[in-house]
């Protein structure tokens, strides 16, 4: 099986559980920091190297409905290729997505053993309290997670509640002012897409506790789901002591 993976965290999940598979990622796919020898490069998940994709010729392109663009997948399409498209709003739609895309890639159906441990651990997970979060992605313009997404469920678990989960829009964009009045217990900062720092983000938010976490264990569903639980929980007391 030769794999081309479009997506950072299935990247991950696909170099642990599937040694060998992979040909081809994108800039993005940081982990693990060291992939297998051959293993090219085919630009980012916004805009990936068609041409030098279909020069490959893999068995197999894994890609996301919402970090993939439908044109590129279309175009992947049109020459014959199977392009295998995620679609992860909820941690129970990540297991079941992790488990087609590994059965697909490995041809067998039984579970790699993080995926295991990582349902244990938040099947284990004990909420930090009832918090109410602004959690923004990106600023200049200030966007933040709204409706239906998957860090958002991750967080809710933790006992966390997204002020903006009823937005009509899944990521909206809202003024710095309208979100210092939402009136939230907690500004979640992750360090991705939009990379916030303890110099870049808190200082938005006056009297409000900042908790800086990792977007990998926010965002990404993969191996990093195994720790995420008490990595996040761990970023989210911090902040209110």
């Amino acid at each position: 099986m030769r794999v081309v993976s479009l997506v950072p965290s299935l990247t991950e999940a696909v170099a642990v559980s599937a040694p060998g598979a992979l040909v081809a990622v994108t800039d993005w796919c940081t982990h693990p920091a060291r992939l297998d020898p051959g293993v090219i490069r085919i630009k980012g998940t916004k805009n990936p190297d068609v041409p030098a994709i279909l020069r490959l010729r893999p068995d197999l392109v894994i890609a996301n409905e919402e970090e993939n663009r439908p044109a590129d997948l279309a175009e992947l399409r049109d020459t014959g290729l199977e392009v295998l498209v995620t679609e992860v709003r909820t941690l129970d739609q990540a297991f079941a997505e992790l488990e087609r895309v590994l059965a697909a890639v490995a041809g067998t159906s039984a579970p790699p053993r993080w995926l295991d441990e990582a349902r244990a651990a938040w099947a284990a997970a004990e909420p930090v309290g009832s918090l109410s979060a602004v959690v923004p992605v990106w600023r200049r313009p200030w966007m933040v997670l709204g409706r239906d997404t998957f860090a958002g469920d991750l967080l809710a678990r933790l006992g966390v509640v997204n002020v903006h989960a009823g937005h009509a829009d899944r990521y909206p964009r809202i003024p710095l002012d309208e979100l210092r009045a939402a009136g939230a217990d907690l500004a979640v900062l992750p360090d991705e897409p939009y990379r916030f720092t303890p110099d870049d983000g808190p200082e938005a938010f006056p009297g409000t506790p900042a908790a800086l976490v990792s977007g990998r264990h926010l965002t990404w569903y993969g191996p990093s789901l195994a720790e995420a639980p008490a990595v996040l929980g761990a970023a989210l007391r911090a902040a209110l002591r």
